[in-house]
């Protein structure tokens, strides 16, 4: 396929080829890949560099890259391996003659042992930069320690700071190594952000005024920040909230369940801060999401059906769609029900590339992944524009992310997006927590406060 740059494509590639370390926030679907790709083949005809390294999540490491470089005719050129699978098949991988070398961010660490901090590439692409954001994980250690052996760094992203502005500090010392935000992520709290402390603890930081300002300006010189509403013409993204209606002895068995789980919490939590406190809501918040899917696990550990308004509601909705639906679940154990409850029809659960492949060429009917698995990087867009949210679950980003796998550059058709949600449960909490665009901890603990204040309860307190 013959590839026509955008304006604004042209410009990303120029940024990359004139900037020795940088970043692209390029939003969802503006083509980050193809991209950078072809600035890496310019650098290549120039001499300047003779191998890449990608370092990208796992499902876009075995397929996205590779992909790209085959299906644009500039790129085809490009010799691509996939370093992906046991250690023997990644050194071996690593043996071959290639352009590109791409390595899923779970085995980035055993690549740098394994060159023993000496890998020898001339470029390296961080895709999905948000991957490196916390400064304790092993995976940023590893970038800490090899990233000055790059001549040339680009990171991406199209979601910088989903958590707050305390997420930039790692991912900008990736490229810059620590030259506009600090060496150091303490001073970097201390400069721009106010601490608020539990005996002692931190518990909770703010940025100061003017803090955001301040760091995008710092950062401005190696950062090209792109919208796609600024850029793309796309179909539009309609999106319908289905609301199941629980029958009165569900929706009781429901309200005794919520009740008796939140007085857990609150006994639990007495006194303690706020990321404690949030552990204990994630999990609270969990049971109630499967009890509002419709099975909840009982004490040996074994999935319960308890109800089936919401896989019912799901069938009708893939009916009326009659074309390709995919569907996003949060919990492995309700994908045997959907599958159950759609007989007759190609119901697949997603993996790896053959199952995108197969999508993508309109062999499958239903299409069931979770969002953490294909949120980020992967083109799917060929395959449909129907999804179908059998439950958000609280994170903004993954949230964002998934729909983009359809709502992209390409999308011939308006996406639709359905989220059924139970009527009187925890679903409407996510949904409320998304649609805010809320943080998962404060999300989190803003929905466990809604529910204690919805049965009168206070920490640590019986029922009055």
């Amino acid at each position: 396929m013959r590839f026509t740059a955008y304006e604004y494509q042209k410009r990303a590639i120029r940024w990359v080829t004139e900037h020795k370390r940088c970043c692209l926030f390029l939003d969802m679907g503006l083509g980050k890949s193809v991209c950078t790709l072809t600035a890496a083949s310019q650098l290549m005809d120039w001499c300047e560099i003779t191998r890449t390294l990608v370092v990208a999540p796992k499902k876009v490491a075995e397929t996205t890259w590779t992909d790209e470089a085959a299906k644009w005719d500039h790129l085809r050129h490009l010799r691509v391996s996939r370093v992906i699978g046991t250690q023997k098949q990644r050194a071996q991988a690593l043996g071959e003659d290639a352009d590109i070398y791409v390595i899923g961010r779970d085995s980035f660490a055993w690549l740098v042992d394994y060159y023993d901090r000496k890998p020898p590439f001339d470029m390296l692409v961080i895709d999905e930069l948000t991957s490196f954001k916390s400064p304790k994980s092993l995976r940023f250690k590893a970038m800490r320690a090899v990233s000055p052996v790059f001549s040339r760094v680009v990171g991406l992203t199209g979601t910088p700071a989903p958590n707050g502005l305390e997420d930039l500090w790692a991912q900008l010392y990736c490229v810059d190594l620590g030259e506009r935000l600090g060496r150091f992520v303490t001073r970097y709290r201390e400069a721009y952000f106010t601490e608020y402390r539990w005996n002692n603890i931190v518990v909770r930081r703010t940025p100061k005024k003017g803090a955001e300002e301040a760091i995008r300006s710092r950062i401005s010189d190696i950062c090209l920040t792109m919208q796609a509403n600024d850029y793309l013409e796309l179909p539009p993204m309609i999106t319908h909230d289905e609301r199941v209606i629980l029958s009165q002895p569900v929706m009781d068995g429901y309200k005794s369940f919520e009740r008796d789980r939140v007085m857990e919490v609150c006994r639990e939590s007495t006194g303690k801060p706020d990321n404690i406190i949030a552990q204990s809501a994630a999990g609270l918040m969990n049971k109630l999401s499967q009890y509002a899917a419709g099975s909840v696990y009982d004490s040996d550990g074994n999935p319960v059906a308890v109800h089936r308004e919401k896989v019912e509601r799901l069938v009708e909705l893939v009916e009326q769609a009659g074309s390709p639906v995919l569907v996003f679940y949060q919990f492995r154990h309700d994908i045997p029900v959907i599958i159950d409850a759609l007989k007759g029809r190609t119901v697949v659960e997603y993996k790896d590339s053959a199952q995108l492949s197969d999508w993508n060429s309109g062999k499958i009917d239903v299409l069931l992944a979770h969002p953490a698995s294909t949120a980020f990087g992967l083109n799917m867009q060929a395959g449909g524009h129907y999804i179908v949210w059998f439950g958000t679950g609280w994170n903004l980003e993954l949230y964002q992310q998934a729909n983009a796998r359809l709502h992209r550059q390409g999308q011939q058709h308006p996406v639709i997006v359905y989220r059924l949600v139970c009527a009187g449960t925890v679903d409407e909490l996510a949904l409320s927590a998304i649609d805010r665009k809320k943080g998962v901890q404060q999300a989190l603990l803003d929905g466990l406060k809604e529910l204690k204040d919805s049965y009168g309860l206070e920490e640590g307190k019986e029922e009055p």
